[in-house]
């Protein structure tokens, strides 16, 4: 050491030796209070909710429930276009061509994870509807033997892609429906478990040493992802390990801890949340404030409050569903365009039907007497949005875009029922 200071002291085309001393001194003072902020107490983060005072929550008006005969054709429209949209194998959804500019998506990987995801929600929507039809039952054996086939072999695309996730975390759900629908078939109930305790083991495996998941991660040589954390994915998959948890299987406390961390480092005193951790020094950008994150704070509130997070109160629940309705136009000028982000406060088409369906977990949170207020919110909106073939779309995402809009409706519309 003594050595290399010499030499950068005699080498005239070094820094300045007082500049080079400064640097040194301030690196030690950072180490030393990260080192203390460590042996105290981790930072606090934000944990109570604290809308601004001088901007008054908006509140949509009271709409009719469309009632149940109503309720029950439009699910019915959904399940059939869903059956008649299935692929010949038992899949849902293909890497064809929509559009002229199509969102990065490095083949085949990307897509292997785009159809298992699709097609784990197309599943969990036929069988949450309830359609005991024999079309709706064959079509829900033909997705589980596609499931079960090829959800195992789902992985990154790259080392910058890990759409995989969204595999991962909504087959989850759809692997708890199939084996409770597997009944007493022990042979069967037991390659589901093996197949949920895989993508338990998958979630951990592709969490990012920051906490959370992201779908991008461009560290590229990174044995283990430093993705760019997104707190509506980190939320998504907090929800589905929670689910999982509940049922019986183990996983790592460790696993959620981190990423119900890294979305909690993402909250804004008003509980809207950042796009993403990259965001973090960009708090007020359009994306971030109350109408960009309309599509995502729910599914925050939603995760946070089932971690045991107190300050998800009832009201917070109350306030951010007012908002999806009151202030739901933000939504619906993305809705259908070819471009993410390119709307008003850089809302993208792919927020809106999972705005919907995550903002309808929520309103079961609530107690039951005021849940039917917004069971007609969510009735009137998602009829009204039904396409004359019976699905509903937001973005045009290759062949996937129809089947997992559809999918997030019915899975809406069963529980305004």
């Amino acid at each position: 050491m003594t050595r290399f200071l010499r030499k950068i002291r005699n080498d005239q085309t070094a820094i300045p030796w007082s500049v080079f001393l400064v640097g040194v001194l301030l690196l030690l003072l950072r180490v030393t209070l990260v080192d203390a902020g460590d042996a105290e107490e981790k930072p606090r983060l934000i944990d109570t909710y604290r809308p601004p005072q001088h901007i008054e929550i908006p509140r949509p008006v009271p709409v009719e429930h469309p009632g149940s005969e109503r309720l029950e054709a439009s699910i019915r429209r959904g399940v059939d276009y869903l059956c008649g949209k299935q692929n010949k194998n038992g899949s849902w959804g293909a890497a064809r061509r929509t559009k002229g500019l199509d969102i990065y998506a490095p083949v085949p990987g990307a897509h292997h994870g785009f159809r298992a995801a699709v097609t784990c929600m197309a599943v969990t929507a036929l069988i949450q509807s309830a359609d005991d039809r024999a079309a709706v039952q064959q079509a829900i054996d033909r997705g589980e033997v596609w499931i079960l086939e090829y959800l195992p072999k789902v992985r990154r695309a790259n080392a910058t892609a890990l759409y995989n996730i969204w595999a991962h975390a909504y087959s989850m759900q759809t692997l708890l429906l199939l084996r409770e629908r597997a009944g007493d078939d022990k042979e069967k109930v037991e390659r589901i478990n093996q197949n949920i305790l895989d993508q338990i083991e998958l979630l951990t495996r592709y969490e990012s040493v920051n906490g959370g998941w992201g779908y991008y991660d461009f560290t590229v040589g990174a044995k283990q992802p430093s993705s760019i954390v997104t707190s509506f994915s980190a939320a998504t998959c907090v929800i589905e390990l929670q689910r999982v948890r509940a049922a019986g299987f183990k996983l790592p406390a460790a696993v959620t801890d981190k990423a119900v961390r890294s979305i909690k480092r993402q909250r804004k005193p008003d509980f809207s949340y950042l796009y993403g951790a990259h965001h973090w020094f960009k708090p007020m950008y359009s994306i971030n404030r109350p109408g960009g994150s309309l599509g995502r704070s729910q599914v925050c509130n939603l995760a946070l409050r089932r971690d045991g997070d107190q300050g998800v109160t009832d009201q917070v629940f109350v306030d951010w569903l007012d908002r999806l309705f009151a202030r739901k136009l933000w939504l619906d000028l993305a809705r259908k365009r070819p471009i993410p982000h390119e709307s008003y406060f850089a809302v993208a088409g792919y927020f809106v039907y999972y705005a919907y369906y995550y903002g309808s977990g929520c309103m079961l949170e609530l107690p039951e007497e005021q849940q039917a207020f917004y069971k007609a919110q969510f009735a009137h909106l998602l009829l009204g949005l039904q396409e004359s073939d019976g699905c509903w779309w937001d973005f045009p995402l290759y062949d996937y875009h129809q089947s997992y809009g559809t999918a997030f409706a019915i899975m809406t519309l069963v529980r305004c029922r």
